[in-house]
């Protein structure tokens, strides 16, 4: 029996795209109250069974000399890869994972035509940061969506973490084995996708990547974390947390404002308008919302626009830097 499901489990990990590996079988045999073997001997089954092809020349993993972060949070690894949709256009996705645990934090294409832009890697990491908390670090390439080191100034994502206190770090150039973890990662991804249809369109894309990411994070145990779940090893220990921390509960929403200045935001299952002024009209705007008020933050320049009163019960919260009056075109009093 045990011989058998041995077989079965390599034939279906392998046809979900799935690592299919002895200690992996091993794993899910424990799962399901079939014993635990040895990896030795379900790797002597497979062999028998002529579904292992031997490897003479790959590297032993002991030879790894591996670089992990010492708790969750303490440092997110971000990069993108290329996909394909069924009529052969290329997209991009974006990855955030945690470095001590590799739990996949987040994992979507690209809004521009399927093109990550820098507005994604706000959006994405911000999304990300609402669900689990805020890194202490992250570490990606060099590329122009992650910083602008080697053309001056900041872009909207180095905004962001110096405002939140989040520490940047960046591989060296033409060096990408400094975010080896991520690098790894997407292949596995790339074996997930490869076993199932090519998408029709981006929505059709971020559901095989939802689907994944459940399988990846609860379903799929990780070598490097002690055969353990992604999501078991990011829950186990109190986890990192930026270095101004000390503000209090926070929670941040990515926005564009809007032909007046304005957004919209919902608290409460009630939809509320913040009006920063015309003259900051088709901003990208970060908008953080504590306890007692919303500061409306320009992610191309660091500058805080409008702050606002949060009063659940009205409807448009007034920019408090200004002064009463009318909000411009809207008929709308401050």
């Amino acid at each position: 029996m045990v011989r058998d499901r041995i077989v079965a489990l390599r034939t279906e990990l392998v046809a979900g795209g799935l690592d299919a590996g002895p200690a992996t079988i091993a794993w899910h045999l424990e799962r399901e109250g079939l014993g635990t073997p040895s990896t030795s001997t379900v790797r002597r089954i497979l062999v028998a069974a002529g579904l292992v092809t031997s490897e003479p020349h790959k590297r032993p993993r002991s030879s790894w000399i591996r670089f992990e972060a010492a708790a969750p949070n303490e440092v997110w690894q971000s990069d993108f890869t290329h996909w394909r949709l069924a009529d052969s256009s290329e997209v991009e996705i974006i990855s955030w994972l945690d470095d001590h645990s590799r739990y996949l934090l987040a994992c979507s294409p690209g809004t521009a035509a399927g093109r990550v832009s820098g507005d994604d890697v706000v959006a994405t990491f911000t999304a990300a940061g609402d669900a689990h908390g805020f890194p202490a670090a992250t570490l990606t390439d060099n590329g122009a969506v992650y910083t602008s080191r080697f053309t001056g100034g900041r872009n909207n994502f180095e905004y962001l973490l110096a405002y939140l206190g989040i520490r940047q770090k960046n591989g060296s150039p033409a060096h990408p084995q400094t975010q080896g973890k991520i690098e790894r990662f997407h292949q596995t991804l790339k074996r997930y996708l490869g076993q199932r249809p090519a998408p029709i369109d981006l929505a059709e894309l971020q559901a095989q990547l939802d689907a994944f990411r459940a399988a990846y994070n609860e379903q799929r145990p990780h070598r490097a974390v002690g055969r353990r779940t992604p999501g078991e090893t990011y829950r186990a220990t109190p986890k990192a947390m930026p270095s101004n921390s000390g503000r209090g509960h926070f929670r941040l929403r990515y926005d564009v404002t809007d032909g007046k200045g304005a957004i919209t935001l919902r608290r409460g299952g009630r939809l509320h308008h913040l009006n920063a002024g015309v003259a900051h009209a088709r901003r990208r705007v970060l908008a953080i919302v504590d306890e007692a008020d919303v500061t409306l933050v320009s992610l191309d320049t660091g500058e805080a626009l409008s702050s606002h009163l949060i009063e659940p019960d009205k409807g448009y919260w007034r920019n408090q830097r200004r002064n009463p009056g009318r909000w411009p075109g809207s008929g709308v009093s401050s």
